[in-house]
This record gives structure tokens, sequence and C-alpha cells, in this order.
């Protein structure tokens, strides 16, 4: 049996519960207001099917990359706003996890009522999968549900060390990421073609590594792309290039499955400066001005790469192909999303840079699959066991 293959929450009775529901909230948040409240949108079909089967729903999430000493600059407060509004309901918050106060709030919820904890990112305990810490956020309630797909490649208290102490099943979008990737796993219909972009190589390394593997065809651009041309002895310039990483591409570069499967940018969009109005000009990888920067890939890749993706059955995308945020460095990037989303191949964007190019593109729409997390996309599709899906209970 596959790993995959877990109890969701349509495999038990959760009439009279309190279910505790691991979700994503990490959204952007300016100035107390959420920016962009996709991720909270995502997640309401689960608290939905809770709450209409009759269950109290306790969720949790971290937010931001803050850790330890409590600060209300990291509340999950305004949060806990914006999900009465778009529940229609109210939505208690308790400004702890697990003191006496949070106890209290979750043994007096009611069935349809919904409370939100603080911020799990201010407990060490949480990255550090501390077993006490794992049992206190358990004691909360009967039920666990892991519906943070975007959370599932880490082993944290909140997604593998609370599965030891409560029935664990996933949530109605761990369930939709799973069915979403499935098709590029496995036997995926061929061509399969994998785009990887994104600023380091050394993010994705292992990414890379396994699907060479697996796909027909690896296309690479982004300032990743830069490493591996100045790998292959192209003079880089000021472009970003990782020197720690150079050694690693001259050999990955060396390898004949490599030469038979990877594509590199062979044009570039070169800027004098890293700013949206600074002088840029398109050039082959081995005439970057000096004292220049790529910043995008030039006109010619872009050709090179739409015909391998028209002729996909199978797409994963993950990584910008240049600084999109930059309107003259977007064309690659948008080019690309247009191309993935025009392709009647089975497509899948993962990673959040990604996710807003397809939207800032307009084609989101035309996507087969957009999933909610960018490094568990990555580990799934790269073949690793997501921890936080494998410790939930087996159908």
């Amino acid at each position: 049996m596959s790993y995959l293959e877990k109890k969701s929450i349509e495999d038990v009775d959760v009439a009279g519960k309190k279910v505790l529901v691991r979700v994503d909230f990490n959204v952007p948040i300016k100035s107390g207001k959420i920016t962009d409240d996709t991720r909270i949108v995502s997640v309401l079909p689960t608290i939905n099917y809770l709450l209409d089967h009759g269950a109290a729903v306790i969720l949790m999430s971290h937010w931001a990359k803050h850790k330890g000493k409590k600060t209300l600059i990291y509340t999950l407060a305004p949060i806990a706003e914006r999900l009465s509004e778009l529940l229609g309901r109210p939505v208690a918050f308790t400004y702890d996890c697990t003191n006496e106060k949070a106890h209290q709030a979750a043994a007096e919820l009611k069935s349809g009522e919904v409370l939100l904890l603080e911020n799990l990112r201010f407990y060490d305990e949480e990255e550090e999968n501390d077993p006490e810490f794992a049992k206190e956020l358990a004691s909360l309630a009967d039920i666990y549900v892991n519906d943070a797909f975007g959370t599932a490649h880490r082993a944290h208290a909140s997604t593998e060390g609370i599965t030891h102490f409560l029935p664990a099943v996933s949530g109605l979008l761990m369930n939709k990421e799973i069915k979403g990737m499935g098709p590029a796993v496995g036997e995926p219909n061929r061509p399969y073609v994998a785009i990887i972009g994104g600023a380091k190589v050394s993010d994705k390394i292992f990414v890379i590594k396994h699907l060479i593997t697996k796909v027909d065809k690896l296309l690479i651009g982004g300032g990743m792309a830069n490493t591996f041309l100045a790998a292959a002895g192209y003079d880089m310039q000021k472009s970003l290039v990782e020197e720690d990483r150079l050694d690693w591409a001259r050999d990955f570069l060396s390898t004949d499955i490599a030469k038979e499967k990877l594509m590199l940018p062979i044009d570039l969009v070169a800027a004098i400066s890293f700013s949206e109005d600074a002088l840029h000009q398109v050039c082959s990888v081995d005439s970057v001005p000096a004292g220049w920067m790529a910043l995008d890939i030039g006109p010619q890749t872009i050709n090179s790469f739409v015909s391998v993706i028209q002729a996909a059955a199978t797409i994963f995308w993950n990584g910008p192909l240049g600084v999109f945020e930059m309107e003259p460095f977007a064309g690659g990037t948008f080019a690309i999303a247009r191309a993935v989303a025009a392709s009647p191949a089975y497509s899948i964007i993962g990673g959040g840079d990604s996710v807003a190019a397809v939207h800032k593109a307009g084609v989101a729409e035309q996507i087969s699959h957009i999933s909610t997390g960018g490094g568990a996309s990555l580990g799934f599709l790269g073949g690793k066991i997501l921890p936080g899906i494998a410790a939930l209970d087996d159908k």
C-alpha cells in the first residue's frame, strides 16, 4: 500500500468531537492587514465540512519565520478576524496554545464553534518536535486533522509529533493536493517536462538530482541558471552565482543524463543594476556585458523552452525564470506561464512565486493543479516521503 493512502475526515465520525486542525495560515500581512487570503480560503471546505458534521473546530498554524519569544507583531489575531468574515460566524482566539486559557477556551468550545490558537512559532518546541509539547496540543481535542500540505515536509510537533497521541487523518485540502500531484508521480504521461527556477541551486539540489531521472526534459532558468552557466565556463559578470555550488554543478553537467535532458538558457536579459529602471539588453550567455547581471531569460531561450512545453503531456513548474516582480524582467516567466496554460498537458504549479506568476499572468484558471506548498510540492515530486502525510493513520 502507498504511504499516501491515508484516512481522511470523511472516514471518521466527528459529531460531538473536538477536532484539532493543523492549517497553513502563513499568509502575507502588512500593517496588520492580510494582503492575500488564498491560503485561508483554501482550507474553508475542511472547516465547513467539520462544522456541518457537528464538530467543534480548533485551528492551529505557524506564521512567519519568527521563533520563540512571543510578540504581538507576529500574532494570528488578524487571521482570526478575516476567517470570521469568510465563515460568516465568530472565530474565538486565544493568545496562547497550551496554557490554562487555551485549555479553558478549548474545553468550553461547543459543536459548530471555531477557535484559533496563537502562532505555533512562539514555541521552540514546535520545530524541535518536542513530544511533551505535542502531547499538550493533543490534550485539547479528540481527533487531529492535518490540512496543511505546505508544512507536510516538516516533522514538527504539530505535523508529526501530535499523531502519536490522537487519531490522525487528512483534511480535504491535503487530499486535493495528493490527488492533484498524483499524475506526476509513478508513471506520468510522457513527455514529462519539469521547469525549475528561482534564485538558488542549493535550495533544490535534491529535487534536480531526482527529477532528472524521472523527466524527459528539465528546463532551468532564474538565478539558479547562472550557477550552471558559470560552471559551464561562461563569464556571468555580476550575476547571482553560488560559488560554493560550482563544483557540484560542473559534476552534474558532465553526467550523460544531464547532457541528454537538461536545457539551460542560451540568451538572457541583462541589466547594469538590480532595479526596475536599470539599463538592460538581451545578450547571449557568452556575452554578458562587463559589470552587468542576468535578470531574465531571453527570447531565444523562451522559444526553445516553449517548443518543449508544447510537446509535453505532463508539466511540473516551480520557481520563476527571472525577476518577474520588475516589469522589464518579467517576460520570460510570463511567457512560460502562458505556454504552460495553453498546453494540453496535465500541469502542476508549486511554490509561492510560481503561483503568484500564473495569477499575475492571468492564466491560473488554465492550470490543472496549483499547489499551496512550495517546499512540500518539491519534496513530494522529488520522491521524498513527507512526514506530515506519512504520520497519518492508514486507510
